[in-house]
């Protein structure tokens, strides 16, 4: 479909609606094609009550008129509201120039929405023909010239208004992947479908989660993370549990993301598997993205297959694109000017040789472990990771002992590469302020060791002369964009919650940019963390409200605001020694909205974060040849490989449950026993263990009591749950290593237990595990009723 050509042809029907733009007048509820007579080839026409979108008041209209479509010439059948709408949106107010009255190919380019896949089932409305429409999947892709911005949400809002009007039981869910994005969707683009529709946002602090099919039951339009709809479709509890088929269209945001374990793919597979399984009233699909990606493949043939491979776990049936009218898109829609600002590497790190000749002290008091001394790299980080888990498994206390402290030691000196020494040496302090046990004789080296050099390492740090010649670099760009009493707002984008919070500081030291008006916060993730502390959602929101609303001007954020943070004013974005992907890069660059924008790429000369930039440019280039490539594609051959991905796609799930299934049967959980990962006391064995609500995993055993001493203070998250409250946390009462945390569950402890604290014994063998989903035996529900009649027999006796 040529959908701002001369032409489409959709299922099989022609419409002409002319080269040369549309003729939109407002209020007037007509469309008509610019290259034709209503009603001829050229054109359509259609009289009657027009619809429009008002996303600021005024005359800040989205001018989508809709009527009853008429004189489509010959026996061509009557267009379907949703495929004239990615037609006709056309909306001045998104940085465009096109003219409302005169229809000007201005607006019309504004009408390239982006990756827009939409499965759409076969539908009429009143006044059209009644005859079954086609089923085709409209995947509207942009290639080169489908920048961030472009309106892909209201299109989307467009989409769902169209969808509710015309179906009485229509019921929209549309699922982002960010909490932050929840509230956006709900307040900056959804709003106004309010008043005509129910629209209800939920979050993970929301109390609408506890009773979530109560609230769906009630809405239009329910605004959620997927996640809360995944768990909603897997509960077993009236108030929570709701099916794909409450649904009539699925809006997924950002939906490049629909891939492997992601949870848009969790809730794709249960769709596919309803579909193949002969399933009818399953929702429409609406996916959003600005760039697929290409997978990490590096060759056409394997970006084909991965364009193909999302096109299928959406359920697409047939890629359309604007191509004419690219040029005038990227006129119209800003992008960024793109530099490398790069410097040299420290001529002289006397810090960093430190904490070097340290680790090769520790590495030579732990014996000889076959490590490298590449200390400061990601592939040491790894081997000692990995050394660290053989260890425990082998229960060798000194070895394990040794290499988390390398391992703390290499994560300074990687934050000594990306900031500051002074922060390099407080991640240091405050591991080895941690309370822990003393009587063990490696503790008490390792200890002494750090000891013994705090002062040199303390003096070190306090060197100006040897400091990051990054930091200067990022200095000059904030000088040269934020001049005093001016309007820039930007996003230094940087790996870790660590160095996020480490530039800030870093700003607020700087005496330089004392007199630039600069109002600086950090934007990280909601989840928790044993590192970092992170921000609750709340604290998020307000971050993101101010710097919207221009309270702040610059965020030091970690890749929560990639993607779908909206904001139009800002003008700067830093990528500060950052290895992503293409999509990462171009997500982050979407977020310089403004005229004669900046995106920047701070890093070091001939670095690796260079070529991966400069590898993530050529990806791209790659990408939309790979689109290109499936658009070609004969629609039989396409179908057909669709259909084969799909097939293969669930039946690879039903294999994969099938084996997890069957690993949870291998061992009886008598059998198996839980040992201290730091102190290798065996603690518990797996008939200890039950389930809450299907995640939490708890030890029910009266005696495990005896093996764990708790914090004095309770843990505090910054949302609430139905049934249960955080406690305290949990730790081995002899080596105080953490295992987890108390949960209060209707008024009863439990301990939590964290998997990758233990090192777990089977009759095969002794493994750690990162996740509970992955040990051999099975775990039952806790029952609460049996647990306190057991425990109120223990007591009695």
């Amino acid at each position: 479909m040529n959908w701002v050509g001369t032409g489409m042809n959709w299922g099989g029907v022609d419409v002409d609606f002319g080269a040369r733009g549309w003729e939109v007048h407002r209020g007037k509820g007509r469309v008509q094609g610019a290259g034709g007579a209503p009603g001829s080839s050229g054109g359509c026409e259609g009289a009657g009550g027009g619809t429009g979108l008002n996303w600021g008041g005024g005359d800040r209209w989205v001018g989508v008129h809709w009527a009853e479509l008429g004189g489509v010439a010959g026996s061509r059948e009557k267009l379907r509201l949703q495929q004239l709408l990615l037609l006709s949106v056309s909306v001045p107010d998104w940085g465009g120039d096109g003219d409302w009255e005169s229809g000007r190919a201005g607006s019309l380019a504004q009408q390239n929405l982006g990756f827009i896949s939409y499965r759409c089932h076969p539908w009429s409305c009143a006044g059209t023909s009644t005859k079954p429409w086609p089923q085709p999947c409209v995947a509207a892709t942009a290639s080169s010239g489908c920048p961030r911005g472009a309106g892909k949400t209201r299109a989307a809002v467009h989409v769902c208004w169209k969808h509710l009007e015309s179906r009485r039981d229509g019921r929209v869910a549309v699922l982002v992947n960010k909490v932050h994005l929840v509230e956006q969707h709900a307040k900056e683009e959804f709003h106004v479908l309010q008043g005509t529709f129910r629209v209800t946002a939920i979050s993970g602090d929301s109390s609408h989660k506890c009773f979530f099919s109560q609230v769906v039951k009630r809405s239009d339009v329910v605004i959620c993370t997927a996640q809360i709809l995944h768990n909603a479709l897997l509960s077993r509890e009236e108030d929570t549990r709701v099916e794909l088929t409450d649904f009539s269209l699925l809006v997924i945001d950002e939906c490049h993301h629909t891939h492997k374990e992601a949870v848009y793919n969790k809730i794709m597979l249960n769709y596919l598997q309803r579909k193949l399984s002969g399933q009818q009233d399953l929702p429409q699909i609406l996916g959003l993205t600005a760039s697929p990606g290409t997978g990490g493949k590096t060759s056409f043939e394997g970006a084909v297959e991965h364009i193909l491979q999302i096109c299928a776990n959406l359920d697409t049936e047939v890629i359309t694109s604007a191509q004419e009218h690219m040029q005038n898109l990227q006129r119209q829609v800003p992008q960024p000017r793109k530099q490398y600002d790069l410097c040299q590497e420290r001529a002289w790190d006397p810090f960093g040789q430190r904490l070097k000749k340290i680790m090769a002290q520790i590495q030579q008091h732990m014996g000889n472990a076959g490590l490298p001394q590449d200390f400061g790299t990601q592939t040491y980080e790894q081997q000692v990771v990995e050394l660290e888990k053989r260890a425990a498994e082998r229960f060798c206390r000194k070895t394990r002992a040794c290499a988390l402290h390398l391992r703390k030691y290499n994560d300074a000196l990687l934050i000594n590469d990306a900031v500051r020494m002074v922060d390099a040496f407080q991640h240091l302090q405050q591991f080895y302020a941690m309370e822990r046990d003393m009587k063990d004789p490696t503790e008490r080296f390792l200890a002494t060791t750090f000891e013994e050099n705090r002062a040199s390492l303390l003096a070190l740090a306090g060197c100006q002369r040897y400091e990051n010649p990054r930091l200067s670099k990022l200095e000059e760009i904030l000088r040269e964009n934020f001049q005093p009493q001016g309007s820039s707002r930007g996003i230094v984008f940087t790996k870790t919650r660590q160095s996020a919070h480490s530039l800030f500081s870093w700003l607020q030291d700087a005496a330089t940019l004392s007199g630039q008006h600069i109002r600086a916060a950090v934007l990280t993730g909601a989840g928790y963390s044993n590192q970092t502390r992170h921000m609750t959602q709340n604290e998020q929101q307000d971050v993101i409200r101010q710097f919207r609303n221009g309270d702040l001007n610059l965020l030091f954020s970690t890749s929560v605001a990639e993607e779908g943070l909206d904001i139009p004013k800002c003008n700067i974005v830093v990528r500060y020694g950052l290895m992503t992907n293409e999509i990462a890069m171009v997500q982050a660059r979407g977020r310089a909205r403004a005229e004669n924008s900046v995106y920047s790429v701070v890093a070091k000369a001939n670095s690796r974060e260079v070529s991966r930039e400069q590898l993530n440019e050529n990806l791209v280039e790659l990408m939309e040849k790979a689109i290109k490539a499936v658009q070609a594609m004969p629609e039989r051959e396409y179908r057909l490989k669709i259909a084969e991905l799909q097939r293969n796609a669930v039946i690879s799930w039903q294999v994969k449950e099938a084996k997890i299934s069957e690993r949870r049967q291998l061992h009886d959980p008598d059998d198996v026993y839980f040992y201290c990962v730091n102190c290798n006391v065996a603690v518990c064995c797996g008939s200890d263990i039950r389930t809450v609500e299907g995640m939490h995993h708890v030890n029910i055993n009266p005696n495990f009591r005896r093996y764990y001493t708790v914090s004095l203070g309770k843990i505090s998250f910054p949302r609430t749950f139905k049934d249960w409250e955080p406690g305290c946390r949990v730790m081995c009462s002899g080596c105080r290593q953490e295992w987890g945390m108390e949960m209060i569950y209707q008024h009863v402890k439990l301990p939590i237990l964290c998997i990758k604290n233990f090192v777990v014994e089977t009759p095969a063998e002794k493994r750690r595990y990162k996740k509970w989903s992955s040990v051999t035996f099975p775990v039952k529900e806790f029952d609460y009723v049996e647990y306190c009649s057991s425990t109120q027999e223990d007591e009695s006796f």
